[in-house]
């Protein structure tokens, strides 16, 4: 690699103030401390906290996300393949003609065409989510004159792992604009965002483009073919029909119809691990997230309905149908929108946690609650963080007093 930092290195003149590239310096920069560890020292005193930096930090978030990743892919082919020999139809389009040139076929049994078949719906939306989201990334950092951010890192793995296969391309575009534009930059940029832009640009798609974005048709790469998620089917038809279709295990798994990354439960799992261990995700919210939930639906599972058929669905099946899981790890735990005190975490997680069920119990028409329960805890983060650090001041300031007494 020593040609690639002698090459980044006869090219920096110009992109240092004064070159002819001055203005195109954050493109440089960014590509330059990817690929190396920055070479600029402190020159003053310095108050070392920790090791990490934000792209490590982030770096870390992406290791985290791979088995979410490799399930997503997995499990899209395997649907796909699933449908296709269930409705005993041939599979047509550009990827059909890929895989029958490669000679895989479409055998939900082969792991490889499974892989196969779900990458071709998983890599275009990542690479469009990424290309679009990180043009208006280097966009903003241009005319602001300041580094590229590397949390878009996380936004642009995020936001195709929360989205339905068969999403139109231009809509991934289009949310992800929105994500970063109007969730992060117009709020100043990364580090100033008081809400998720993933999950902003999934909130928009959502009630810009529900048909796209909801219902039973778009789970599934397999045109014709419907697939109710367990939630959707809990919604309509109540627990009979969700253990008709999937059992408890399949569900946390995550060989079951929903958006791409969400379905396992186990894959969140060894995420919430891994950011654990590293320190870079908190416990604090996700074990309150877990808590709140479990009390919550178990209270309403306890009081039941006779007209409201989601009373029944337990909270077991709660913490392993939907997207709870991968809210729960990666998205209620980002450390910009969520609170930033310990105490305040908890109560913050709790919130996520009560909101999620109650929005997906009580409003059945909206049978999937973690997305716009993250966003509401997101905005009530700052006022808990508030609240608690004035309870600290005031705890302190009474035993500062009962000292001198």
């Amino acid at each position: 690699m020593k040609f690639l930092r002698n090459f980044l290195d006869s090219i920096e003149p110009n992109f240092k103030k004064g070159g002819k590239l001055e203005s195109l310096y954050p493109l440089y920069e960014a590509i330059d401390t990817f690929a190396y560890t920055p070479g600029e020292v402190t020159q003053g005193a310095s108050h070392v906290r920790d090791g990490i930096d934000l792209k490590r930090m982030m770096i870390t978030v992406v290791f985290a996300l791979t088995p979410c990743i490799l399930m997503a892919i997995f499990n899209t082919g395997y649907q796909a393949n699933l449908a296709l020999q269930q409705m005993g139809v041939e599979a047509s389009g550009w990827r059909a003609a890929i895989i029958n040139a490669l000679g895989v076929g479409f055998d939900p049994s082969n792991l490889l065409a499974n892989g196969l078949h779900g990458i071709l719906y998983f890599l275009p939306i990542f690479l469009v989510c990424n290309i679009v989201g990180g043009l208006a990334e280097g966009t903003f950092s241009i005319i602001r004159k300041h580094e590229i951010n590397e949390g878009f890192l996380v936004t642009g793995m995020l936001f195709p792992l929360i989205l339905p296969p068969t999403i139109p391309l231009w809509q991934v575009a289009i949310g992800i604009l929105f994500g970063v534009v109007i969730g992060k930059e117009v709020f100043g940029g990364t580090g100033k965002n008081f809400l998720n832009p993933a999950l902003t640009a999934r909130a928009f798609l959502y009630f810009a483009y529900p048909a796209q974005m909801s219902g039973d048709a778009i789970w599934t790469a397999a045109d014709g073919f419907s697939g109710a998620t367990a939630l959707g089917l809990g919604a309509a038809d109540g627990m009979a029909a969700v253990t008709q279709h999937y059992s408890w295990m399949e569900c946390f798994l995550g060989t079951i119809q929903g958006s791409m990354g969400e379905t396992s439960a186990l894959a969140c799992l060894f995420g919430a691990a891994f950011l654990i261990l590293s320190g870079v995700g908190s416990w604090r919210i996700m074990l309150s997230c877990v808590v709140g939930a479990v009390a919550t639906a178990w209270g309403l599972n306890a009081i039941g309905s006779s007209t409201n058929l989601m009373f029944e669905m337990s909270p077991l099946w709660h913490l392993v149908v939907g997207g709870f899981a991968f809210g729960t790890v990666f998205m209620a735990t980002d450390p910009v929108s969520a609170a930033f005190t310990n105490k305040g975490k908890v109560f913050y997680g709790l919130l996520i946690g009560f909101m999620t069920i109650l929005i997906r119990v009580i409003n059945p028409a909206f049978p999937e609650g973690i997305m716009l329960a993250i966003l509401f805890g997101n905005v009530f983060a700052p006022l808990i963080d508030y609240y608690v650090v004035r309870g600290n001041i005031k705890r302190r300031a009474i035993r500062t007093q009962e000292s001198f007494v």
